[in-house]
C-alpha cells in the first residue's frame, strides 16, 4: 500500500539577528512539528541573497521574477509546501526589512494568481496554511496589527489560509523570551498543532 506523501512544514525566519526570540521560537515550532510524517525546513532570510522588488514588471508576462537570486528557488519552495510558519520580530510597527523584502518579490506570484489567473499552489487546490509568530520590545496597543495585515496579504497571494498567531510583547533583549513562563511550549504545542488539521 502507497505511503500518504509527508507533509511539507516550511519555517520562515526573517529576523536579522542570530538566535534572536523569534529564532527560538521557531525552532521550538518546527521541533513540535517534526515527526516521521512531516518534512520540515527552516529559511533563515538573513542568509540569503534577495534584493528588493524593483517594480520593473518583468514578471508580468510569464510569472517569473528577471532577477536572479534565492528567491527564485524560494517561489517553489512557497508554492509546493502545506504549512508556512513565519517569524519576524517588530520594527517600527511592522515586519523586518529582510521579511519585507521577501514579501514584496512575491509580486511574481501575485501576478500568476491576479494576472495570469493561474493556481499558485502546486499542486492546485491543496489546503495550506499559514501562521505568524513575532515577539515586539514595546506593549504599545495594536503592537502586532501592521503585521498581520502585510502577513495576511501576503498569505492570501499564496493561496495559504491565516491560521493564527503567536506574538510576544515586551519581549526585546536578546533570549528574553526564554524567561516568558509559557512561550517556548506554547511554540512546541503549535508545531504540533501544525500537522493536524483539526487543531487549527
Amino acid at each position: 500500500m502507497p505511503q500518504s506523501p509527508k507533509l511539507k512544514i516550511l519555517g520562515i525566519a526573517g529576523s536579522p539577528r542570530k538566535d534572536g526570540n523569534t529564532d527560538l521560537l521557531l525552532r521550538q515550532v518546527m521541533a513540535g512539528a517534526s515527526n516521521k510524517q512531516t518534512q520540515t525546513k527552516t529559511i533563515i532570510l538573513r542568509e540569503l541573497s534577495i534584493a528588493p522588488c524593483r517594480h520593473c514588471d518583468g514578471c508580468l508576462k510569464t510569472g517569473k521574477c528577471v532577477q536572479n537570486d534565492d528567491m527564485q528557488w524560494l517561489h517553489t519552495d512557497l508554492r509546493e509546501t502545506d504549512r508556512i510558519i513565519l517569524a519576524s520580530p517588530i520594527f517600527f510597527m511592522g515586519v523586518t526589512a529582510q521579511t519585507k523584502t521577501m514579501i514584496d518579490r512575491c509580486q511574481a506570484l501575485w501576478v500568476i494568481k491576479y494576472v495570469l489567473k493561474l493556481p499558485v499552489s502546486i499542486p492546485p487546490d491543496k489546503k495550506r496554511k499559514g501562521f505568524f509568530l513575532s515577539v515586539g520590545g514595546t506593549k504599545l496597543k495594536n503592537l502586532f496589527e501592521p503585521s498581520l495585515a502585510t502577513v495576511k496579504a501576503w498569505f492570501s497571494t499564496l493561496e495559504v489560509d491565516f491560521a493564527g498567531e503567536l506574538t510576544f510583547p515586551g519581549v526585546d533583549e536578546k533570549g528574553a523570551i526564554t524567561h516568558h513562563p509559557t512561550a517556548l511550549q506554547d511554540a512546541i504545542r503549535l508545531g504540533q498543532k501544525l500537522i493536524d488539521d483539526t487543531q487549527l
